[in-house]
């Protein structure tokens, strides 16, 4: 008897995924609903979000489009009740949208900048996750997938303020690991390294830099995102039923350098 392959059993699950409508977010709700679930396509546009859905439901997926700004607490209750509506409830939440408009030394940073940053990358993710939590609660239990990043362990030159606010979501995973667990709902982290996506094209379009960084890399070279996609399926998943507070890397070997 198969005892491994229903552990990543995701039927009548109903996700969540923020910044799904390219990059790493699509790569993970694409990879939640060929195992089963029923995953929402949430960005800022919703033409962006509408045309990622029906690409789903082309290849025989089940996917809704959703826009929503995360960072207007309107918005974010807006896609919880929406989601609701539709499907019914919440089961997983990946907070993977963020933001980082500014490269340079902390010392160049301003107040408005910090405030964006933390409210998109950090309040966001609090605010999304308590909207989800009596919803989780009620259906027995969730999983929350905050994505984080390698930055929020070991900060880079140029990425300071998001390396902090990386760092803070890390903390709040595992507060929400240690309140909300005997609700049965868990809450883990991923930590991805460099990716290629629009998000991180001023680092991989820029040769000298993708160079100084990759060649250091045990593993010499950047992710697709695709390669996120099994870690944040196993993290949703009853395979890592017993796994919460976690905080998981996906890095090439950056930590390790």
């Amino acid at each position: 008897m198969n005892r491994v392959k229903p552990q990543f059993d995701l039927t009548g699950k109903v996700a969540i995924i923020t910044g799904s409508s390219k990059g790493i977010g699509e790569s993970i709700a694409r990879g939640f609903a060929e195992h089963g679930a029923k995953v929402v396509i949430s960005s800022r546009n919703q033409e962006a979000v509408d045309e990622v859905a029906a690409a789903f439901k082309t290849d025989g997926l089940e996917a809704t489009g959703i826009a929503c700004h995360i960072g207007d607490p309107k918005q974010l209750k807006n896609l919880v009740h929406q989601t609701q509506e539709i499907y019914g409830g919440v089961d997983i939440l990946v907070n993977n949208a963020a933001t980082n408009p500014v490269f340079g030394p902390l010392v160049d940073m301003e107040g408005e900048v910090f405030d964006k940053i933390m409210s998109v990358n950090v309040k966001s993710c609090f605010q999304l996750a308590n909207l989800c939590h009596p919803i989780m609660k009620s259906r027995g239990g969730g999983a929350i997938i905050n994505i984080s990043s390698v930055e929020g362990k070991k900060p880079s030159n140029g990425l300071s303020l998001y390396s902090v606010s990386k760092a803070a979501l890390l903390m709040l995973t595992q507060t929400q690991a240690k309140e909300w667990g005997p609700d049965g709902i868990r809450s883990n982290a991923l930590c991805p390294g460099l990716v290629k996506t629009k998000f991180s094209k001023a680092l991989w379009t820029n040769e000298k830099i993708l160079g100084s960084f990759t060649n250091h890399l045990p593993l010499n070279r950047m992710a697709q995102p695709d390669e996120m996609a099994g870690l944040a399926l196993f993290l949703a998943a009853p395979a890592s039923s017993y796994c919460t507070g976690g905080v998981y890397t996906c890095d090439g070997g950056f930590a390790v350098m």
